[in-house]
């Protein structure tokens, strides 16, 4: 049992996925806030012409995408790395593993 764990300390695969993850969670806190800022411009538009900003509704449906990817990998429900590491729009493609 000993040398299992200290197996898994000394593999630098998990190490480089660590890393990656805390980039990957400190990115997914930066869309979010962006998301919100998606969010008061749809209703600030709303308010102004009565109908949703086709740019900003594409914008913001990017930018959910985006955050489900990233949750996906910090989940390790997928070993796809995001954005910059794969195309912008992966996401919808990604095949998920089976239960």
């Amino acid at each position: 049992m000993d040398e299992q764990i200290n197996y898994n300390l000394t593999q630098l695969s998990t190490w480089k996925r660590i890393i990656f993850m805390l980039v990957f969670a400190a990115l997914g806190s930066l869309v979010r806030m962006m998301i919100w800022a998606v969010i008061f411009l749809q209703v600030g538009s709303t308010l102004l012409t009565g109908k949703a900003n086709p740019n900003i509704l594409n914008f913001g449906r990017s930018l959910s995408v985006y955050t489900y990817h990233i949750l996906l990998f910090l989940t390790f429900n997928t070993e796809t790395l995001p954005f910059p590491f794969s195309a912008w729009n992966l996401t919808a493609e990604l095949q998920l593993p089976k239960e």
